[in-house]
């Protein structure tokens, strides 16, 4: 299996031993007490900017190791708003990535940008889940999930307000996307079966993508000029994680990436 693979099949069972330890009907009974969504896509599509910015929490991976020692998921949300993101991603992995529900929940308590959950959604149990802990939007991975486990998913987060952001890394991967009438795509510019980066990639799907649905480009920018080939191809959003996990400044790292 590639490494893809072995974090679908470790998060299968995880999602069971999770639901065995809370039940999906104490799950739903806690959704009362969730804060009402915010709207992930309506932010990104009113952002004042060219290029909306959806900037990313993240400890770590499995590639990197620890990105930044003591990271602090609060100050770090209220530093992007007040820097120009219009909303937040949240990895919430803990073996690959270091995070989790707590991350989240720190980070949209601190600011009032919408929260992507990004994780590895797997079952419905996932997105009540994603709901419970405060997320706005989760994150669908079209090279592991079937059609039909994507359109169930999409229904189910469209029920319990969720945005669902579809992820693609291959033209066929697009059409499935497109085929179910996906709203928000990212195409990531990580192979997520080798973890190698490549902006072609981006360069190269989100033509395919941008006449249909609201395009992101997720991953492998590091500069105003990365940032700057997203958005020739497309783009009308950019998730950047890496590179402001790692800067010292991560205010003046997204004026310099994002041209503002």
């Amino acid at each position: 299996m590639n490494l893809l693979d072995e974090i679908f099949a470790r998060k299968r069972e995880e999602v069971r031993a999770e639901e065995a330890a809370r039940p999906l009907a104490e799950l739903k009974a806690e959704l009362r007490d969730a804060p009402p969504p915010r709207d992930f896509a309506g932010a990104l599509t009113r952002s004042p900017h060219r290029c909306a910015l959806i900037a990313e929490i993240k400890r770590g991976s499995p590639t990197s190791g620890v990105l930044k020692e003591g990271l602090d998921p609060a100050s770090l949300a209220a530093l992007y708003e007040s820097a120009g993101a219009s909303c937040l991603s949240v990895l919430t992995d803990g073996p690959g990535f270091g995070g989790s529900a707590a991350d989240l929940q720190a980070a949209r308590e601190d600011c009032s940008l919408p929260v992507l959950r990004k994780d590895f959604t797997t079952s419905a149990y996932h997105l009540y889940q994603a709901r419970a802990m405060g997320a706005d939007a989760v994150l669908l991975i079209v090279h592991s999930l079937s059609p039909s486990e994507l359109s169930e998913y999409q229904s189910l987060a469209k029920e319990l307000g969720l945005a669902a952001l579809f992820e693609v890394h291959s033209e066929p991967e697009v059409e499935v996307a497109l085929s179910l009438q996906a709203e928000l795509i990212g195409v990531n510019n990580r192979d997520l079966t080798t973890f190698e980066l490549s902006l072609e990639l981006g360069e190269r799907l989100l033509p395919l993508v941008a006449p249909h649905a609201f395009a992101v480009g997720e991953s492998a920018m590091h500069s105003r000029a990365d940032v700057a080939r997203m958005e020739a191809a497309g783009a009308r959003a950019v998730l950047i994680g890496t590179a402001l996990s790692r800067a010292e400044d991560p205010a003046r790292q997204i004026a310099e990436m994002m041209g503002r």
